[in-house]
């Protein structure tokens, strides 16, 4: 449980894997598009479907350790407007992180393409093969994933102006090294 103005070791733990595992994500996803056909370029698309896998199943465990332990608060001079823009800003990544896997994965199933999460687990098609799904779903998956760029840069920025602009722990706070309890 988050103490005093801290995050929890969990919760700085879910939160820099993901962060970490998207970072990931927007390299092998870009290098599997941009690859020539051959079998690195399928390796890598296994790669990003594995981890998109991964991103989604820690963003459901962050949002379950989210219902039950309490964020520490905002500070109490924020306005409302920044709490409501913080708020929203988290909603919406929340959703580009769990939409953007799933949206892969009927792409990935409506393409006919059986697959496997890092050639183990096999994942059961959740769309029918149609190439035209593959198209509007795919268009959604990148415009989601270029929403999501948007909203990292947000987020990241937002943190940065508490900590260079603001002065206050709000993104110390979230910092691997800082311990949650004494």
């Amino acid at each position: 449980m988050s103490t005093g103005a801290n995050w929890s070791a969990i919760a700085k733990l879910l939160h820099w894997t993901i962060a970490a595992l998207i970072v990931a994500q927007f390299v092998v996803g870009w290098m599997a598009v941009s690859w020539r056909l051959s079998p690195m370029k399928l390796d890598l698309f296994v790669w990003h479907k594995s981890t998109g896998m991964l991103v989604l199943a820690l963003v459901v465990l962050r949002l379950a350790w989210r219902a039950t332990h309490h964020p520490p608060p905002l500070p109490s001079n924020m306005p409302r407007w920044e709490r409501f823009a913080a708020a929203l800003t988290h909603a919406l990544l929340y959703a580009a992180m769990i939409a953007i896997p799933l949206t892969g994965w009927v792409v990935s199933s409506a393409a006919g393409v059986p697959f496997s999460i890092y050639w183990r687990i096999p994942l059961p098609s959740i769309a029918p093969t149609d190439r035209h799904l593959v198209e509007v779903v795919g268009n959604v998956h990148g415009a989601l994933g270029i929403a999501l760029i948007v909203l990292l840069v947000i987020h990241v920025g937002a943190a940065l102006r508490h900590h260079y602009i603001k002065r206050d722990d709000v993104l110390v706070r979230m910092l691997p090294r800082r311990r949650t309890s004494r």
